[in-house]
């Protein structure tokens, strides 16, 4: 019989961990660098690359690459260490999470690069700048503006995939209703571990991805959603594979 795979899996993670009670868990710009200096720290530790990140001001996201099963580790150490600097710093006592942080495993080439658009627009969507990159705390952001970064995202799509026009354009792409809906059926779909490989669980017929099909954009991204909905992925699942 298959088992659910778990979250450690090696491969690439979307990552969302919030406040508790939705509270701030950064208070101040030195509370986002002592994170960030916790990420890398633990990040060399467990070789893990990190491929973006957005700090909110009551949560975070991060695209994290593990090489080894270790998710679960990787982030033990981040989320106790930052939440025991911000209880001394804070002189308060308890818990600082809201729950043990979400993951989400990526299958895909396609939903990997909707991800990195989706975490540099959260700025934007909390109406926080009116442009990507301007919000400081992205790694989009420090390749743009300081052009440094930490060691932990020296690997970074950001950095290797892309020169800087290149990248401001990608970016520069708003995020559609489209995608954004792509992302939502992604973050909901089942992983199963399989002896011969990554199952991605079967949710829908073949023929019900295309019921809503009105433009040759929703043509494209209905044959994307039905091959990832059904295909079978090797044991050393990575995204661009796919």
């Amino acid at each position: 019989m298959p088992t659910r795979l778990r979250v450690a899996i090696a491969g690439y993670h979307h990552i969302i961990n919030r406040g508790v009670n939705r509270c701030d868990i950064f208070n101040s710009n030195e509370d986002k660098d002592m994170f960030l200096h916790i990420l890398n720290k633990s990040a060399v530790l467990h070789k893990a690359i990190v491929h973006d990140y957005c700090l909110m001001d009551n949560h975070y996201h991060l695209l994290i690459e593990t090489t080894k099963d270790n998710l679960s580790m990787f982030m033990r150490v981040v989320n106790a260490n930052y939440a025991k600097y911000f209880n001394k710093k804070y002189k308060r006592s308890g818990h600082l999470w809201q729950d043990r942080y979400k993951s989400k495993y990526i299958t895909s080439e396609n939903y990997l690069y909707m991800l990195i658009k989706y975490i540099e627009n959260n700025p934007l969507e909390a109406k926080l700048s009116e442009k990507v990159a301007v919000y400081p705390y992205t790694l989009a952001h420090q390749i743009f503006n300081a052009k440094t970064y930490h060691p932990c995202c020296e690997e970074s799509i950001l950095v290797r995939d892309f020169d800087m026009k290149t990248l401001n354009e990608f970016l520069g792409e708003p995020i559609t209703d489209k995608e954004l809906e792509y992302i939502k059926t992604k973050a909901k779909q089942k992983i199963i571990k399989q002896d011969n490989g990554i199952k991605i669980s079967q949710s829908k017929q073949f023929e019900e991805h295309f019921y809503d099909v009105v433009t040759k954009h929703d043509r494209n991204m209905a044959i994307i959603n039905a091959h990832e909905h059904s295909g079978l992925w090797g044991p050393d699942v990575r995204a661009g594979n796919g």
